[in-house]
C-alpha cells in the first residue's frame, strides 16, 4: 500500500501568536466543574475547558489548524490536485509542538469543490471556542471531537489507517466527482501532531453527518449485523446524547417518498460497490431522525414538493443518470439530508479505512467459530457491502 510523501516540507506557522493565545485561553467556568462533568457515567458531549485532560491537546490542534488553513488561504490551488499534491506533507513548527498536514493541497481543493470557504473552515476549527468531546459507543481507542459549532468532526486515527486513507484518496475524490451526491462522509483534512520529541498523533477532519443537531431526536450507527450491536438507551427525558446501534433500531422504518427511496437505494449500491472495490469493511451508515414541524410537512409544503422533485426532472445531458443526482434540500449539510413526509433523516457512510487484510481474515475465522449462526461485522468486503445495502432496503418504505 502506498505511503504518504517521502519527506516533510517544514514551514513556520504564519501566526505563532494564535498558538500562544489559544494555549493560554481560559474560561469563566472553573476546572472543578469540568472534572465533575467528566465523571458522568453516561456518554454524550462535553466541552473541553480548562481542567479537562484533553484541554492542552485540543488547544494545540486549534492553533495548528488555524496556521495550516492560513497557508491554504494565502496560497490557493489554481487547478485540480496533481500527484505531488496527494503526497505532500507540510510540517509547521509552532510553540511547543509541530503540526503535519498530509495531502494538504488535495484536501484544500476538495473543500473548495464543496463550496466551503477556507475562512469559515478556519473559524470553526481554530481558537474561536472550545472543542466538544464526543464519548462514543465505539470499541476503538480513538478520541472523538466536534468543533465548537458542531459542524466538523475530528477523530484520532492509527498510522496504518491514515496510510490506507491517503492511498485511497485519489480514487475517493474521483468517486465524489462522478457521484457528487454520494453518501460518503466528506473528508476534509488529515494531520499529525507531535509534542517535543514525542510520538506523532494522527487525526482526520470531516463534515459532521449529524449537523445541524439542534432538533435531532435519535441517532444510530448501523453496520447491518447483530453481534455487539446493542446500546443501553438513556432514560426517557435524559439530555444525554447517545448513538444507538442496529438492535436498537428494530421496529423502526425510514419513511420516504417513492423517488427518494429509489435514489437512496441506488446511491447505497454505488457507494458500497466503491468501498468493496477498495477492499474495505467495518464502515457504518449513520442515521438520525429529526421531526418536521407541521408547516414543514403535508401535501402543500415546499419540503415535500422538493422531495418529489428531488429525483424526477433533474437529469440533463450535463448530468447523466449515472451520477444519480437529486435536488438537494435548502438546508445546511444538504448532502446528508433526506426529507420524508414527517421526518428529516440524516444519512452518511463513515469509517472508511479498515482494509480486509490478514488480521481481519483471521478475525473473521475466529468469529465464525465464536458466533455460529449469528451476523457480525468482520466479513468479506463483498458480503459486507451486500448486507448493508439489504439492511437499507429492508428498513425503508
Amino acid at each position: 500500500m502506498a505511503s504518504p510523501s517521502p519527506g516533510p516540507r517544514e514551514v513556520l506557522a504564519p501566526s505563532p501568536e494564535a498558538g500562544r493565545r489559544v494555549a493560554t485561553s481560559s474560561s469563566s467556568r472553573g476546572g472543578l466543574l469540568w472534572r465533575l462533568r467528566d465523571k458522568q457515567p453516561r456518554l454524550g458531549l462535553f466541552e473541553i475547558g480548562p481542567g479537562h485532560e484533553l484541554h492542552r491537546l485540543t488547544c494545540m490542534m486549534q492553533a495548528g489548524l488555524w496556521a495550516a488553513t492560513q497557508v491554504s488561504t494565502d496560497h490557493p490551488l489554481l487547478g485540480p490536485p496533481t500527484e505531488e499534491d496527494f503526497s505532500e506533507v507540510m510540517t509547521q513548527v509552532l510553540e511547543g509542538f509541530e503540526l503535519g498536514t498530509l495531502a494538504g493541497p488535495a484536501f484544500a481543493w476538495l473543500r473548495h469543490s464543496l463550496g466551503l470557504a477556507e475562512k469559515d473552515y478556519q473559524a470553526s476549527l481554530g481558537p474561536g471556542g472550545p472543542y466538544l468531546q464526543f464519548l462514543s459507543t465505539s470499541k476503538s481507542k480513538a478520541s472523538f471531537f466536534l468543533s465548537h459549532d458542531q459542524r466538523f468532526f475530528l477523530k484520532t486515527q492509527r498510522r496504518k489507517e491514515v496510510r490506507a486513507l491517503l492511498a485511497h484518496l485519489p480514487r475517493y475524490m474521483q468517486h465524489l466527482r462522478r457521484h457528487p451526491h454520494s453518501l460518503l462522509a466528506r473528508l476534509l483534512g488529515v494531520h499529525s501532531l507531535r509534542v517535543a520529541r514525542g510520538k506523532k498523533k494522527y487525526f482526520i477532519i470531516m463534515q459532521s453527518v449529524f449537523y445541524p443537531a439542534s432538533r435531532i431526536s435519535e441517532r444510530y450507527d448501523i453496520k447491518g449485523c447483530e453481534v455487539s450491536r446493542w446500546v443501553d438507551p438513556a432514560p426517557e427525558g435524559s439530555p444525554v446524547i447517545l448513538v444507538l446501534k442496529d438492535l436498537n433500531f428494530q421496529g423502526k422504518t425510514i419513511y420516504l417518498a417513492g423517488p427518494q427511496r429509489s435514489w437512496l437505494l441506488r446511491q447505497m449500491e454505488l457507494d458500497t460497490a466503491f468501498l468493496r472495490e477498495l477492499n474495505v469493511l467495518d464502515y457504518s451508515l449513520l442515521v438520525a431522525f429529526h421531526c418536521l414541524h407541521k408547516d414543514e410537512r403535508g401535501p402543500g409544503s415546499s419540503l415535500v414538493l422538493r422531495t418529489v422533485r428531488s429525483v424526477q426532472g433533474v437529469q440533463s445531458q450535463d448530468e447523466p443518470r449515472t451520477q444519480n443526482r437529486r435536488l438537494l434540500p435548502e438546508a445546511p449539510n444538504a448532502l446528508h439530508i433526506l426529507d420524508g413526509p414527517d421526518q428529516r433523516y440524516f444519512l452518511g457512510l463513515v469509517d472508511l479505512t479498515t482494509v480486509y487484510g490478514l488480521r481481519k481474515r483471521l478475525e473473521h475465522l475466529w468469529k465464525t467459530l465464536r458466533y455460529p449462526g449469528r451476523t457480525f461485522s468482520t466479513v468479506s468486503p463483498a458480503r459486507y457491502a451486500r448486507r448493508l445495502y439489504q439492511w437499507v432496503e429492508a428498513h425503508t418504505e
